[in-house]
Formats: C-alpha cells, structure tokens, sequence
C-alpha cells in the first residue's frame, strides 16, 4: 500500500456540508447540529456539528457504532432533545427556533419509531386507542373518521382488526412495531424516522418490517431518515448512507458508491464485519479498541485512536470534508482513495 498523502487543508470557518443534496429543495437541511448533555458537574457534547440533507421520496441511512450518536441525531430532528443548537431547516422554515405550541405543526409532519416496539407503547392502552392517540392530539373530534382512519393503517401495516382490541403484551415484538409504524403515520408525516426499528427483533421478522418500510416508502412517497448498525440492512432501503462516529460524520456519498468505494478508514472497517461486501475482502481489518468517551473524545480527528493510518496530522487537526467524486463527501486526512479505481 502506498504511503497516504493528506488531501485538502482543514480550516476552523466555511467547511462545506458532509452530507451534500442532489438536485431540487431539500426537506430536511440540518447544518452544524450539536447536542449537549450535563452529567454532574460536567457537560459534553453527544453530538459535535453534524450536517444532513433529506429530500422528499429519499432515505437517507445513518449508521455506526452504538453510542456514535446516531438515536440523539433522530431526537434532535424530532425536537424531542432541549440541548440542541445550529439550524434545523424542514421545508424551508426554521424549527430549530420553535417551542411549544408552535411545534405542533411540525411535528405531525414527522413521525418516528423507536428502537424498542414493545416499550414505545403503553401498556395499558389498546391497540387501536395508541394508534389514535397522534389523531386524538390533532383535535380529531370525529369518532366515526378516527375510528375509519386507524382501521385504514391497521390494513396498512399488516394487523387483523381482532388485534386492535389487544394491548401490547398480547402482541409480538414484529406485531408492535407494526403498530408503532401505524401511529406514526396516522397524520400523514412528509418524514419518518426510524431509529434500529429492527434491531430488537429476530432476523424473520426483521425482513417483515423492512418489506413493510419498503412498500410503505413506495406508495407514500415518504422521506425516511433510517438509523442502523446493521450495514446490510441499511443497504437495502437506502438511498444515501452517512457514517456517523463519535457524534460526528466522517462520510457520506449515494448507497452504491459508499459499500463499492469506501473512503474513510471507519467505513471500510465497518464494511470488512459484513459478509459478502467487497471491504470484507480487502486489507482494511476488523476495528480494534473501544470507541473511546465523548466526555473526553481524541484531539483531531476522532477515529485516530482506532485508525491504521493515522499520523502526526490526525491528531492536531479536526479533517474538513472535502468531495471526492460527485455526492460523495469524506473527513479525513488520507481518504482511501486509489485502490479501487
């Protein structure tokens, strides 16, 4: 392998955004998002200034490794974290500024589902009384339409009418998340995030709900911000991949270009622990050590305590994304670049 060559000179002002839009408005443009948290005397932030751009009928894949920041990103968008700066843009007005009652709007435009499907209900409601609670919080005063439109997602969604009146210990993990799927459409979102909607459940049941987000997708035009560990899930609904680590992203580019030409060392390393990916083949290795504390995360770039190719650089200075190839963006120093062209 031939010794990297660092590309591009980092600079503290006017980094372009990691993640890049293709052609047409954005719905969604997040731009140096931060989320800080407070332990005790103490606060960090879990995620350091992230930039994302979704646009309507796309779904974007964010992945890494647990604890990265990936679910805290998907809160942030959905305004359910406080500590929150830098813009949050979705169809073209600013949400990153709005608080109480002026939410509401936004938020029957977004809809999410959780990791857990079993936990994100509750327990002592019925299924079809959790459904029409987004419905109920609108002001749907009409019983009768109500009644219609959760009926309408039941179908949707793959449940039998018999299983409305069940609560959720009656039903399974796959069954749950299909009613979490329903009530976070139930008023008719533009977004849909989905934070490791598959990751609780067994690997059947896994491609049940990855073929419902797929058809859903397809017929609703939806947007989906899809968070993942799991690569090649992620490969199979997304559009766009961005790879966050340590409350940062290090890459991005369209789905194909990201799992055939990995840039970033953190990419390839991930791709190397999926069977049947290129990566796997190649010279990358499996990644070694702990992701280190974002109380106290490395100098530099991040992933310099795990990386095989750091240097000197990668510990004095943070890597600005710089554009490879069109669409397709990486932060660091020595881009694995060369090797597959």
């Amino acid at each position: 392998m031939n010794a990297p060559v660092p590309i591009g000179t980092p600079t503290a002002t006017a980094q372009p955004p990691l993640v890049e839009a293709d052609s047409g408005a954005p719905l969604l443009r997040v731009r140096d998002l931060r989320v800080r948290y407070r332990t005790g005397r103490r606060s960090f932030e879990a995620v350091a200034g992230i930039d994302l751009t979704v646009r309507a009928g796309q779904t974007v894949g964010l992945v890494g490794e647990s604890g990265c920041g990936k679910s805290t990103v998907a809160r942030a968008i959905a305004r359910l974290e406080p500590g929150i700066s830098g813009e949050l843009t979705f169809d073209g007005q600013n949400v990153a500024a709005l608080r109480g009652r002026a939410l509401r709007p936004y938020r029957q435009r977004v809809g999410m589902v959780f990791q857990d499907p079993i936990a994100s209900l509750n327990p002592r409601r019925r299924i079809r009384d959790i459904i029409a609670t987004p419905l109920r919080l609108a002001g749907h005063d009409d019983s009768t339409a109500t009644a219609a439109r959760v009926a309408e997602l039941a179908d949707l969604v793959g449940l039998h009418p018999t299983q409305l009146d069940r609560r959720p210990h009656e039903l399974s993990g796959g069954q749950c998340q299909r009613v979490s799927i329903a009530r976070a459409l139930a008023r008719v979102p533009d977004l849909l995030l989905c934070d490791e909607v598959v990751s609780a459940l067994d690997v059947s049941i896994q491609a049940q709900v990855i073929n419902l987000l797929m058809d859903i997708r397809e017929q609703q035009g939806l947007a989906m911000v899809f968070i993942s560990h799991d690569l090649a899930v992620v490969r199979q609904l997304a559009d766009r991949v961005a790879v966050m680590y340590l409350g940062v992203l290090c890459e991005d580019a369209p789905v194909d270009e990201l799992y055939e030409r990995p840039a970033h060392p953190y990419t390839r390393a991930l791709l190397a622990s999926v069977p049947g990916e290129r990566a796997a083949k190649d010279d990358a290795g499996l990644l070694t050590g702990d992701l280190p504390s974002p109380l106290t995360p490395p100098s530099g770039c991040r992933f310099r305590t795990r990386c095989p190719i750091a240097d000197e650089l990668c510990a004095q200075e943070t890597p600005a994304p710089v554009e490879l190839r069109p669409g397709h963006r990486v932060a660091c120093h020595f881009p694995l670049t060369g090797r597959d062209d």
